[in-house]
């Protein structure tokens, strides 16, 4: 088989979002269960983000250095190790450790200590999470330029496609009498799949000969990525690559911490209405990232794709501003699923074709690292704009994507397209 080298990447990618999406469904019944408030939700969600926003560029640089393989074997050892821990708080009463006489959002504050544990399991996976930045990087060593064209639209449906089945796995086997344990057990064995599937399929890809001494990581510096970009002088492509990301990372942040709120406020959506949109959302997303997108980027090329995939956004954010019957907002909403998957793949794609091969593991965990601190800082801005405007807020949106049409345009006549 042609891509036979690739498809320990795809179960890879397709593990990897399972096992973060499996606890979507879960974890507000966890909060709810300890009688914690609601932000302590957002706050678990936001602690996975913000130390894969640490841990990513230094598991990318170290695998420049130590190879591809024993840094994914590393990452996703961390992935098993954190549902240890979260199947240890669930042994664990709802006991308070702390109280102080202060709120917080109306709201006493409080820890619990199997809440503690579940912190401690995100912040590990978090540590550890550079599994799509080195994957990718992997693939980038493994592929031609013309298969990097479209390998990461082909990675983005399989993404989709888990992120659907992820959600619904969790629901079921958080629904026996063991409630989340179930849950984290299906979860560590899919962790374990994949590391076996490393350990034993998965080659070596970066030879010594390609690899670049290693220089010793300081973590206070992963928070100035300007600086870390500089200091790698990456071709100027790479830079404007990942000023782009920048912009669509927060984009992405403030879309998808709201669109649930928005569609059950529009729409009166219960659990299973939402569940429904999810799905929707999904399977256009797994579609139009493996299907539409090969085609599109091999006709017109990543940066015009991009610019597409803008131009698109903006109207689709518009667009689902613009009814309330259900139908025809899904047909709206199309559009602005399609902006996304056109746009979501080239970043990788265009770092994978233009980086230095014994730069390539770091620059991947950069822009791993874009998408962290979006999702650990942005979701709680978008929470409170929609609170105080609801759906003009994506009126205001649509000018991120906006300016993502007017930079790319800049672009391609930098580069002469």
């Amino acid at each position: 088989m042609k891509n036979l080298k690739i498809l320990p990447a795809y179960l890879l990618t397709f593990v990897n979002v399972i096992g973060y999406s499996i606890m979507i469904p879960i974890l507000p019944f966890i909060v709810k269960e300890a009688n914690a408030p609601e932000y302590i939700y957002g706050l678990l969600l936001s602690t996975y983000s913000f130390f894969q926003f640490i841990g990513s560029p230094y598991l990318g640089k170290l695998s420049d250095s130590k190879g591809r393989k024993q840094i994914l074997l590393i990452s996703q050892f961390g992935t098993f190790l954190s549902w240890i821990i979260i199947g240890v708080a669930y042994f664990i009463p709802y006991q308070t450790l702390a109280f102080w006489d202060f709120s917080f959002m109306g709201q006493a504050f409080y820890l619990s200590l199997p809440l503690l544990i579940i912190g401690t399991a995100r912040i590990t996976d978090g540590l550890t999470g550079g599994n799509i930045s080195v994957t990718n990087a992997y693939i980038s060593d493994i592929t031609s330029i013309q298969e990097k064209k479209t390998i990461f639209g082909t990675l983005g449906g399989i993404s989709g496609i888990a992120f659907v089945i992820g959600p619904a796995i969790g629901g079921i086997t958080a629904s026996y009498s063991i409630g989340y344990l179930g849950t984290v057990i299906t979860a560590a064995l899919v962790s374990l799949v994949a590391m076996f599937s490393i350990i034993f399929f998965l080659k070596e890809s970066l030879p010594e000969k390609e690899r670049r001494p290693y220089v010793r990581h300081n973590f206070l510096k992963s928070f100035n990525l300007v600086k870390r970009v500089n200091l790698l002088n990456p071709k100027p492509i790479v830079k404007q690559v990942l000023i782009l990301k920048v912009l669509m990372s927060a984009t992405m942040a403030f879309y998808i911490s709201t669109i649930v709120l928005f569609v059950i406020d529009l729409f009166s959506f219960d659990e299973k209405g939402v569940g429904f949109f999810m799905l929707v959302a999904g399977v256009f997303l797994g579609f139009n990232q493996a299907f539409m997108y090969k085609k599109i980027v091999v006709k017109f090329g990543e940066i015009k794709t991009l610019r597409l995939g803008f131009g698109l956004m903006f109207l689709g954010f518009i667009a689902i501003t613009l009814t309330d019957v259900l139908w025809i907002y899904l047909v709206l909403y199309y559009i602005l699923n399609l902006g996304i998957s056109l746009s979501m793949p080239v970043f990788n794609s265009l770092i994978s074709q233009h980086a230095e091969k014994d730069k390539l593991g770091e620059l991947m965990g950069i822009s791993e690292s874009i998408t962290s601190i979006s999702n650990a800082i942005f979701p709680v801005i978008a929470a409170a704009i929609f609170g105080l405007i609801s759906y003009n807020m994506y009126i205001l949106l649509a000018l991120l994507p906006l300016t993502g049409v007017f930079l790319t345009y800049r672009l391609l006549k930098k580069l002469n397209y």
